[in-house]
């Protein structure tokens, strides 16, 4: 039987055994590197902040209270250390997609901006697995930034037929986020 993640701290801070850090390295080490690349973007920042998350987890393993939950430590740590990481380099990545040039809002705090560019990555995912005729009105209201009436012109549809496919659209959204 495995031992729990509480074991491992225990046995590590006690006896110093380096193999039960190394254990929760392994169990861990993925998971945060996934974690913290979706605030990234980046296979390379990612690595270092993942890096840099188990270097403070040792150095502060005595500090970890062991009634607490490990994973959500560890986790606490990384978020900590990104968003830490991205203030310093002040880089939050952007993509040439429009939807993520709204982030660059600078009144929003670091943490907002990376949430909001989840989720700009999240409505994206979406709208790609829109039927075409819902995905290109909607592309076209909010990429493009056009009047419904704009994209009836360019369409050649009727107005009542693009608002009801913009709305349609959007209800589909809706269900898939």
């Amino acid at each position: 039987m495995k031992p729990t993640d509480e074991q491992l701290v225990i046995k590590y801070t006690k006896s110093k055994n380096e193999s039960a850090f190394e254990e929760l390295i392994k169990r861990y080490l993925p998971m945060v590197f996934n974690y913290v690349k979706k605030y990234t973007g980046n296979n390379d920042m990612a690595s270092d902040i993942t890096q840099e998350t188990f270097v403070k987890a040792w150095k502060n393993i005595k500090k970890f209270d062991t009634s607490k939950n490990f994973k959500a430590w560890i986790f606490t740590i990384a978020k900590r250390t990104a968003i830490n990481e991205l203030k310093k380099k002040n880089a939050i990545p952007f993509s040439d997609n429009k939807f993520e040039y709204y982030l660059a809002d600078s009144s929003l705090s670091i943490f907002d901006r990376i949430v909001s560019q989840q989720n700009s990555r999240n409505l994206m995912l979406a709208i790609e697995k829109l039927p075409n005729s819902y995905k290109s009105v909607i592309n076209m209201r909010v990429k493009d930034d056009l009047k419904l009436r704009e994209i009836a012109d360019k369409l050649d549809e009727s107005l009542n037929t693009v608002k009801s496919r913009y709305r349609r659209g959007l209800a589909l959204l809706r269900d898939l986020l």
